[in-house]
């Protein structure tokens, strides 16, 4: 089946958080969040590299929000339920439609951290990804050394399939070699 004619929500909920995908407008939040957090997110992630401005957020998430409808990735914003507040950033990425693969993706407002968010968004994402998807497989992949991203998968009941070593250069030297963890849920259903 064509992705395209799947149907399923661009948003649902978890108990303190609206998970949605990106609309144009969104840009000030998630480029405030960017640069509140930019020494946590510039030790981990590529993009965190360079210095974005809010016209360099605002077109990355009106191409997400087309990537969403084209069904390529399905990225999600995190906001507090009670404040409107953006905390994070989540979603499924690297998509096989034919094995229904997915890996989940995250990274949050350090003004947020500690609150236990990013767990919850992807106890969500997981969920929505194995009952609105029908996922088969759901992979959560970080370096080994950040502890506080892989606490996510394992609180989250993830097994750790295997540690690759040597399998990236770390975000912000690309001489350094990183050993990356692969951890995954697999679904309990077995289409025949």
């Amino acid at each position: 089946m064509n992705p395209l004619l799947l149907d399923f929500p661009q948003q649902f909920e978890t108990d303190r958080l609206l998970l949605r995908l990106p609309l144009p407008g969104d840009g000030e939040a998630v480029y405030d969040a960017i640069r509140a957090s930019k020494s946590e997110l510039k030790r981990w992630l590529p993009f965190a590299q360079k210095e974005r401005t809010l016209e360099d957020v605002e077109l990355d998430l009106r191409e997400a929000h087309i990537n969403f409808l084209k069904r390529e990735d399905l990225r999600f914003l995190l906001f507090r339920k009670d404040t409107s507040r953006l905390v994070g950033v989540s979603g499924l990425h690297r998509i096989d439609w034919a094995v229904r693969k997915f890996e989940i993706g995250y990274w949050v407002d350090t003004r947020q951290r500690g609150q236990g968010y990013i767990s919850e968004a992807v106890a969500g994402i997981t969920q929505f990804a194995f009952e609105q998807l029908r996922a088969r497989r759901v992979e959560i992949r970080c370096d080994r050394i950040n502890q506080r991203s892989r606490a996510i998968p394992e609180k989250a009941g993830f097994m750790l399939e295997g540690i690759l070593r040597n399998d990236d250069t770390a975000a912000f030297d690309p001489r350094e070699m990183r050993d990356t963890c692969v951890y995954a849920k697999i679904s309990k259903e077995v289409e025949v």
